[in-house]
């Protein structure tokens, strides 16, 4: 125990070197802490996964909530409605066609059936909000391409939960109603947003009143726990709830609110020194979370690295395609358009949502968990990699020329 105590006193002040680095060498921190943790747990054995018991998912879930919920407060309400469009045709068909290759090499070379295969490319179709997030907000792109690509992790997870439930209800039950599962998803989505968005508002008009109280700085993000808390409860989604609430706070003015005499007089929007906080939070969580990640990781046979390499490059693959064919937007350059297709990892809710298939004895269950955790590695380093090799004379000439469309249309190159 005194070992994983002093080992997370210096990853703090590792973290804080790792983060000045990203800016100076492009080098993504996220990457390196899961590499420590993958040195300090399967290779050297000086901590195990056994040590954090209970608390090291609960950080990790934590870590989610306060990063999508510190993403929400950046956003701009009009860049966001903005990009709903954009988003969605993201969203949707990148996550149906990962999940169809995912769950083709699940089948034809794994030699998982057809309902494991379908399990495997579900949990392995999203983005990962606590690997993208940090990411987006570290290669400072343009306004519309990080509202979309945080809306798009933070929605593909629903997707992922809702999608994977959906399954193992067909392997517990023997059969799944359409209209259900597209209800569910819906449901998971508005409603989560609705109590967001009112969850938001209510808490701007007390937030003046809670501040009368001593040593308050803490008491937003525990409010953000409750909504996600309640959120979940009902059976909606928290996570897209979180990122409401923030989007809320920090954009209250376009609801209205400050016509309304009553109401603007009570009004008290976060400060400064708030927004300081989540981020120095997001910081300390985020380093958690991934060598948490690293730790978590288990090494099976050679033959599924080889397969979650393929994976892997076939998703990013596809994403690149996927970017060519559909983005004709005068507003992401070249860049823009560059760096959206190459943050494709996996993270958080995949990692879960791997470990439930053992639990429901579905046949396959640990192939499904040890992939899962290897695609999360390869493609959490494939990211970094490519980022990492874009500022490169080269790197940008290959995708000058595979995105040539879309940038012969809007002329730009950076």
């Amino acid at each position: 125990m005194s070992a994983t105590i002093l080992v997370i006193g210096l990853m703090v002040f590792f973290a804080h070197f790792l983060s000045l680095q990203f800016s100076k060498t492009n080098i993504p921190d996220v990457l390196v802490l899961m590499l420590v943790g993958i040195v300090i747990g399967p290779m050297l054995g000086i901590v195990m996964l056994e040590d954090f018991g209970k608390i090291g998912s609960l950080i990790a879930t934590i870590a989610l909530v306060v990063i999508l919920f510190e993403s929400g407060t950046s956003l701009n309400f009009g860049t966001l409605s903005n990009s709903l469009a954009t988003t969605g045709v993201l969203t949707f068909t990148c996550f149906a066609l990962t999940a169809l290759i995912v769950g083709g090499v699940g089948f034809a070379i794994l030699g998982l059936s057809l309902l494991p295969a379908v399990l495997l490319g579900v949990t392995l179709g999203g983005t990962s909000s606590a690997v993208v997030i940090p990411m987006v907000n570290s290669l400072h792109l343009s306004d519309k391409p990080a509202t979309v690509l945080v809306l798009e992790s933070a929605l593909t997870d629903v997707l992922c939960i809702v999608g994977v439930f959906a399954i193992l209800q067909v392997h517990t039950q023997g059969g799944i109603e359409p209209g259900r599962v597209i209800g569910s998803v819906a449901a998971a989505l508005f409603f989560a947003a609705v109590i967001g968005v009112l969850g938001g508002i209510g808490w701007l008009l007390v937030l003046g009143k809670i501040r009368d109280f001593p040593n308050t700085i803490s008491s937003t993000l525990a409010y953000v726990f409750i909504v996600y808390g309640i959120t979940e409860l009902l059976g909606f989604s928290g996570a897209i709830a979180a990122l409401a609430l923030g989007v809320t706070l920090t954009n209250y003015e376009k609801f209205g609110l400050h016509r309304i005499q009553q109401l603007d007089s009570k009004i008290e929007p976060l400060s400064e020194i708030d927004r300081i906080f989540y981020r120095e939070s997001v910081f300390l969580l985020k380093t958690f979370f991934f060598v948490y990640l690293g730790i978590s990781i288990q090494f099976g046979a050679v033959h599924l690295t080889f397969a979650a390499i393929a994976i892997v490059l076939l998703v990013y693959a596809m994403r690149l395609g996927l970017m060519r064919a559909l983005y004709r937007d005068p507003e992401y350059s070249l860049r823009d358009t560059a760096i959206t297709s190459m943050l494709a990892p996996k993270g958080l809710a995949s990692a879960v949502l791997a470990t439930l298939p053992l639990q429901f004895g579905v046949a396959g269950g640990e192939i499904i968990r040890d992939m899962t955790y290897m695609v999360i590695l390869v493609s959490i380093t494939l990211s970094a990699l490519l980022v990492l090799a874009y500022p490169s004379g080269f790197a940008q000439r290959f995708y000058s020329r595979v995105l040539s469309k879309q940038t012969e249309l809007n002329g730009k190159d950076e």
